[in-house]
């Protein structure tokens, strides 16, 4: 048996035993040299983050293209540093599940420095705040999910925290006012550049960065605890830039077939963290062999070779291009169309939803037949291939063990892109109606019946966590699930009314009359989910 915490170097032989591939560094030297000289620092050390980020960094180091690691400030849940990172020396075990059935391991050792990054944590604090003060720091990464950025509620109203940290920059509490805070500290330590990279999996994300930084900074400065000159360095994109980018590699949480796996092949770290904050995160993690990362390539303080790492760099427009075929059309639209029916109809696998005819009917119609006519192709990546890919390859892949009810979290936050965007394309583009719309009227009235919390065969389940979930909750407290329900678009006017969600106006548009049909049609009873989509399929649908 090995251990991750096992000497690589001179073990190597009885890591190959176990079929794993180990770094071609000494992580010691590497840590060394990452304590004087840091290059690059990533927020949220999660699954994502551990799986790809960190395996780019490893692909650098073992050719000598870097010799600096990275350091991981978790922003969440201090559990993952202590219990995760710490306990095993920052390492950890990368597992790609190839859809032959086979699966490569590799000891990732990229990671130097791993903190808690809140202001209660002093220590974290302090050494985050000595790393941004050095002039070595050339860029920062982000995984922290869509909701770590944003400082409104869903009525677009600043929250009370966010109000707080632009009063103040001692003890900011949200993760922008943290990093507006680090960003200060570099400014007055000699207004030394960076990149400032977001990798999380939505639209723009570096624009909903910097608008969010934008946003403390100019508080600050309003608010005299700030001079103007440090506003003046962060919208200088010689100084402070904001790239775009896109990412894409599914990684669900760690499976225990994956830990069986591994335990018989020879490895002995397979625990898995339930932590109090409902993070699972364990000594390895389980991806797909398929991915992309795609970054603008606005570095003013320099980067290393990440191309030579299978990173592409690009112009912003052909990012962009990027992140909407994948994020409003080929990929996650599909995805959360999943998660919504998987959730309804009692399924616990990806792959067995796409074995399902209906639901591969489903998102063909949803990808092929209304996405894909309104996206630009960016040529970097062809969409329809790509979503060829997804269908035959990724999707249908067993040995990934992911879940609708993992992809289905945060729905609210993800509806405004994964289908608002295409729905913007068809009200701009005169070749287009709206009014052909049909599979995403499906989707989000499917979505608004899951909120109730029972599946279709009228059995109680727990909705996925979504920062909105008790507020839209509320609206569907009086729906009946045996046909007798009347007051349909009294009950989902609030919830399709709120731009927050639906940023373009659903019943101008006519879309949220489809809604209320369809919903109206699923709760008709026991069945009535799969029903209607059956019908949708047989009045709407093409064979793709």
């Amino acid at each position: 048996m090995v251990k991750l915490l096992d000497n690589y170097l001179e073990k190597s032989e009885r890591f190959a035993e176990s079929k794993i591939n180990i770094p071609k560094f000494d992580q010691g030297k590497v840590a060394e040299s990452t304590t004087d000289n840091p290059v690059w620092v990533h927020f949220g050390g999660g699954n994502l983050f551990r799986c790809f980020h960190a395996v780019v960094a490893q692909d650098l180091l073992n050719q000598g293209e870097l010799n600096s690691g990275i350091i991981v400030a978790e922003t969440y849940d201090d559990e993952v540093i202590e219990k995760i990172y710490h306990a095993y020396d920052n390492r950890f075990l990368s597992v790609t599940m190839k859809s032959d059935g086979t699966f490569d391991k590799e000891l990732i050792a990229s990671v130097s420095e791993s903190f808690y990054f809140n202001s209660e944590n002093t220590e974290g604090w302090a050494h985050l705040t000595k790393v941004f003060e050095n002039p070595s720091l050339q860029f920062t990464t982000f995984s922290i999910t869509e909701k770590g950025y944003s400082l409104r509620d869903s009525k677009d109203q600043l929250t009370p925290l966010a109000l707080e940290d632009m009063q103040g920059r001692s003890k900011p509490k949200t993760n922008m006012g943290a990093i507006t805070y680090l960003l200060y500290a570099r400014f007055k330590a000699g207004k030394f550049p960076i990149a400032m990279v977001s990798t999380d999996n939505f639209s723009e994300n570096g624009l909903k960065l910097q608008e969010a930084i934008l946003t403390i900074a100019k508080a600050w400065v309003e608010n005299e605890i700030v001079e103007q000159d440090f506003y003046d360095y962060l919208i200088n994109p010689k100084r402070v830039s904001f790239p775009w980018s896109m990412i894409d590699r599914i990684t669900p949480n760690p499976s225990e077939k994956v830990a069986g796996l591994l335990t018989a092949d020879g490895f002995e770290d397979t625990e898995i963290l339930h932590s109090q904050k409902h993070t699972n995160i364990a000594p390895f993690g389980n991806t797909e062999e398929v991915h992309y990362l795609v970054i603008e390539d606005a570095f003013p303080n320099g980067r290393p070779a990440l191309e030579k790492a299978g990173v592409i760099l690009t112009d912003r427009e052909t990012v962009n291009d990027a992140d909407q075929m994948k994020v409003t059309a080929c990929l996650n639209p599909l995805h959360t169309a999943l998660a919504i029916f998987g959730s309804l109809l009692d399924y616990h696998s990806i792959w067995e939803e796409v074995a399902n005819p209906d639901l591969l009917a489903l998102i063909k119609n949803l990808g092929y037949g209304e996405a894909l006519p309104v996206v630009k192709n960016p040529k970097i990546i062809n969409p329809t291939e790509f979503i060829d890919q997804l269908l035959t390859k990724r999707l249908p892949n067993k040995n990934i063990p992911d879940t609708p009810q993992r992809i289905a979290a945060d729905s609210s936050q993800k509806i405004p892109v994964r289908y608002g965007v295409t729905i913007g394309h068809y009200i701009a583009n005169p070749r287009f109606s709206v009014k052909e719309l049909e599979f995403i009227p499906l989707v989000i009235a499917a979505w608004c019946r899951y909120l109730i919390g029972i599946n279709d065969e009228l059995e109680s389940f727990s909705p996925s966590p979504d920062p909105l979930l008790e507020e839209l909750q509320s609206y569907l407290t009086k729906v009946k699930l045996d046909g007798s329900q009347k007051e349909i678009h009294e009950i989902l006017k609030p919830i399709l009314s709120n731009h927050q969600i639906f940023p373009h106006e659903m019943y101008q548009t006519g879309l949220a009359e489809k809604i209320e049909t369809y919903f109206e049609e699923m709760i008709q009873g026991k069945g009535a989910v799969l029903a209607t989509l059956q019908i949708a399929l047989k009045k709407h649908g093409k064979n793709y």
